[in-house]
């Protein structure tokens, strides 16, 4: 045994047997996950990752932390407004398993990087900000020509809608459908193809807290953590190649505020009569 305060991985991480085997276990030790942005979620996908013992992550991130963060992101506390996220989210990382192999990119993603991002990686977990859908239409696209299946699981209200990408599956590009239209009409296309039940429309209280044009949406830690449960999830499904995992056009939306689990079907993305439907209702009901 390892004396009281000297890091041994097989112990640190001796509770996840059993559900893994050791052989899994040390699978995931070697893998490398890609990160993209460390606030609401993505602080959460990583901090699970870790503590489930992903040895290797590519994470990134521009931002520092703001008082806004702290109802739900996992670095955001009174010691840490104003430093990087980035920085404080690979010394938590470090502080939960010492020998993590951490590549950070400081500058966030951009066209040039990209292939450097994901250099090496076996799974990509989408924590861009709602309104960075520019980036994130690239980094899916090239992770489906490099075959690297990505995840994104979005907070909605005190619920989470997930969707993963398959690099043999459909695509983001053919799911979402988002060209021909305008900026804000493309984030609620993007919303409403994350989820399509759109379970959280029944309690939002404020719809004056949805401001696509001034990029504000409300969310709450509630959502924040059941996505990177639902989220570690599957990417664990994808990378030991186990277990049902649900692809795009079919989805996941688990509501703990209303009591409901639906796993959805949208054959055609956002092009499906239903989407179109949902989109336009939506869009109706945040206008009044």
């Amino acid at each position: 045994m390892p004396e009281q305060n000297q890091f041994d991985y097989n112990v640190a991480f001796s509770r996840n047997i059993g559900w893994f085997t050791e052989k899994e276990q040390a699978h995931l030790r070697q893998c490398r996950v890609a990160v993209g942005g460390l606030g609401g979620v993505g602080g959460s996908h990583l901090i699970t990752l870790a503590r489930l013992g992903i040895g290797k992550f590519t994470i990134t991130d521009l931002d520092t932390f703001d008082w806004p963060n702290l109802n739900r992101q996992a670095g955001a506390s009174c010691s840490t407004m104003g430093l990087p996220k980035l920085d404080v989210m690979a010394r938590q990382v470090l502080d939960i398993n010492p020998e993590a192999d951490l590549k950070l990119m400081p500058n966030g993603l951009s066209l040039d990087n990209i292939d450097d991002f994901l250099d090496g990686v076996d799974l990509y977990m989408d924590s861009l900000d709602i309104f960075a859908l520019d980036i994130r239409r690239r980094v899916f696209a090239r992770c489906r020509e490099r075959g690297i299946p990505a995840v994104t699981a979005a907070p909605m209200g005190m619920g989470t809608a997930m969707l993963a990408f398959h690099p043999q599956g459909m695509s983001f590009e053919d799911y979402f459908a988002l060209d021909g239209f305008a900026f804000e009409d493309q984030i609620l296309k993007f919303i409403v193809g994350v989820s399509p039940s759109m379970q959280q429309r029944h309690y939002l209280l404020e719809r004056g807290s949805v401001n696509l044009f001034k990029k504000k949406v409300p969310s709450t830690a509630i959502g924040i953590e059941l996505a990177a449960g639902v989220a570690c999830t599957n990417a664990i499904k994808l990378i030991l190649k186990r277990g049902d995992v649900i692809v795009a056009p079919r989805g996941l939306h688990f509501d703990a505020y209303r009591n409901t689990m639906i796993r959805t079907w949208r054959p055609f993305g956002n092009r499906n009569p239903m989407q179109r439907f949902m989109f336009w209702y939506i869009k109706r009901l945040l206008s009044r």
